[in-house]
């Protein structure tokens, strides 16, 4: 059954990438297997992830990050400095509105309601709230809300608000790179990976092959981004995960766990919104690079986005970073304070 499960789960998402390939729709090995996967989740067919294969996906996107780290983007983080600091106030802010939110209008317990209102990573969020006591599954659902709907809603923004075409190349095909390159790029992903497992590293899939192909391309080892190949499979993943994050969702918590979660991603949403006007305003970034850096989405999927839309990709994941750091680090004290409380 578990393997059964676990190949209509990739047909679904096969058939799906094709159907929004053939549709001519924005990235179609993203949305095309998200879709179908969340549609059938919904109809209760019984889906199964992909497990570490999912996460090892992951890596992909953290070399891919890592190899964008150049010394020009090196040189440039004093510069990005004067944007960084608005994202602890944005934070605090999100705290302020999201915890009474979830507390008082939606009546979850003060844990619960503190982590699903700080816009960290999906998986940290509900691992720590469940470590605090919090609701695991309301967590899980609320987070994939968020994630779900703003990587639905972000290409129609950079498509319709910015004039993105959403068609930058994602990288040189496989037959174009340098083998020995490309063998590196994999040591990197898979030493970045289970060494930041080792160190407990938070997104350790993405932040820990980011750091090694960081240093890699910094030192002129790596010149190339992933293949493109790679990159569509992680996309396929990513698509994959988020639509069976829904499965096994009852009727009651579609209307008191998911409506809760939409709800506040159009709260974070207008936050979001008046941070960018106010970095761009300042001269501080460009109107696409300031909408992807202070979007609440998951770090993987603004990773694709910044990508795809031919963003400074630099410039969007040190925004990123900074904030699921602080979140994370944050997170413990918070929580001690809002139980003493």
């Amino acid at each position: 059954m578990f393997m059964l499960a676990r190949i209509e789960t990739l047909l679904i998402g096969v058939i799906g990438a094709a159907v929004f390939g053939w549709l001519q729709l924005p990235l179609p090995f993203l949305f095309g297997p998200m879709m179908f996967c969340l549609v059938a989740a919904l109809a209760k067919r019984p889906l199964q992830g992909f497990g570490q294969v999912s996460v090892a996906a992951r890596t992909i996107l953290g070399v891919a990050v890592g190899a964008s780290i150049t010394p020009d983007v090196v040189s440039r983080i004093p510069e990005m400095a004067s944007s960084v600091v608005f994202i602890p106030f944005y934070i605090v802010t999100i705290a302020l509105i999201g915890i009474p939110f979830f507390h008082r209008v939606c009546g979850f317990d003060k844990v619960t309601s503190y982590y699903a209102a700080m816009p960290g990573g999906l998986q940290d969020m509900v691992i720590f709230g469940v470590e605090a006591g919090g609701d695991g599954r309301a967590l899980s659902l609320i987070h994939a809300t968020r994630v779900l709907i703003i990587v639905t809603l972000a290409p129609v923004i950079l498509t319709l608000g910015f004039g993105a075409t959403l068609d930058a190349p994602i990288g040189e095909p496989a037959s174009t790179l340098p083998p020995l390159e490309m063998l590196i790029m994999v040591m990197a992903a898979l030493l970045g990976w289970k060494g930041g497992e080792r160190l407990k590293l938070f997104g350790a899939s993405i932040i820990g092959p980011m750091i090694v192909t960081a240093v890699l391309s910094l030192s002129g080892v790596i010149h190339f981004r992933p293949p493109a190949e790679a990159i569509l499979v992680a996309q396929f993943m990513i698509g994959i995960a988020l639509g069976v994050g829904y499965v096994g969702v009852t009727l009651l918590e579609l209307r008191r766990v998911v409506l809760a979660g939409i709800a506040f991603v159009f709260i974070l949403a207008a936050l979001a919104l008046i941070v960018t006007e106010v970095v761009v305003l300042s001269g501080l970034a460009t109107p696409l690079e300031g909408f992807l850096a202070f979007a609440p989405g998951g770090q993987a999927e603004m990773t694709v986005l910044a990508i795809v839309a031919s963003a400074d990709l630099g410039f969007v994941i040190v925004h990123h970073l900074t904030r699921m750091f602080l979140v994370i680090m944050c997170a413990p004290m918070a929580i001690r304070l809002i139980k003493r409380r």
